[in-house]
């Protein structure tokens, strides 16, 4: 392990004894300050190293999200890391919804989650993913970065309401919410390796934020939301049938 200078007490020991069984070579590594997790991560990987780690960022300045768009994560106010992986799923279909559904559920019954990759509470955004492959010969690695809010962000400029952990759970940190959730995070990940995302289309669909909503796509897809399939294409009802969207933007807002 290599916690770095932190001024944050991290679990970064407890963390490592109970997942290095299960991914042989794990180490924690704790930054007080670094452009994006997932960027220093995918650096790494195209350098050759592809050892487990989990890595978090206390604050980080250019943190990444879906379509380019960046996630600014100050100390105390954002939970930001990222879980780098040598990983070989026999189907990588559904897998930002597999690591949501595995956040949702370790965060409460309220949580809900907008495909494909945000995390939701009372209509507004709690966290998001975004996940990158590097991949070497017939050899993947995968790096799955997740972003929460610990507080509630101070910009005015956000295209999305927000929501913050501080809201129902007092007294939370940025380091107790990462202990709550990254032990079964990593359990989600064994499981989705072998298992694919088809065992948890029922759960997720129990979670969906958008099911039974009117939704447009960014490619101009037009209709009602009905859940996901078992490969987590979304599933839209259209007057022409129903169709299966893999990768466009949502742009409605969950009610």
């Amino acid at each position: 392990m290599n916690p770095g200078a932190t001024h944050q007490r991290w679990p970064a020991e407890d963390i490592w004894q109970s997942v290095v069984a299960q991914w042989p070579g794990f180490s924690v590594e704790i930054l007080p300050e670094i452009d994006s997790s997932n960027s220093e991560l995918m650096r790494r990987a195209r350098q050759g190293r592809h050892d487990p780690i989990l890595l978090i960022a206390e604050r980080q300045s250019a943190g990444k999200g879906r379509q380019g768009r960046t996630w600014i994560g100050e100390p105390g106010h954002a939970l930001t890391f990222s879980i780098g992986l040598p990983y070989q799923p026999r189907n990588w279909s559904g897998l930002s919804l597999a690591v949501g559904l595995s956040l949702a559920e370790s965060l409460g019954e309220d949580m809900q989650l907008k495909w494909p990759n945000d995390l939701w509470c009372q209509q507004r955004k709690l966290g998001g993913i975004l996940i990158e492959v590097a991949s070497q010969g017939d050899q993947s690695y995968a790096v799955i970065g997740v972003g929460l809010n610990i507080q509630l962000p101070t910009s005015n400029k956000l295209r999305t309401p927000a929501a913050a952990l501080s809201e129902f759970w007092q007294g939370v940190s940025a380091p107790s919410a990462l202990e709550r959730v990254v032990k079964p995070l990593l359990i989600a990940l064994k499981d989705f390796e072998v298992n694919a995302f088809s065992p948890l289309q029922e759960r997720f669909n129990a979670r969906d934020a958008l099911r039974g909503l009117n939704v447009t796509t960014s490619d101009g897809l037009e209709g009602l939301c009905a859940g996901v399939d078992e490969q987590g294409a979304l599933q839209i009802d259209t007057p022409e049938g129903r169709v299966g969207v893999s990768s466009a933007e949502v742009s409605v807002r969950p009610k």
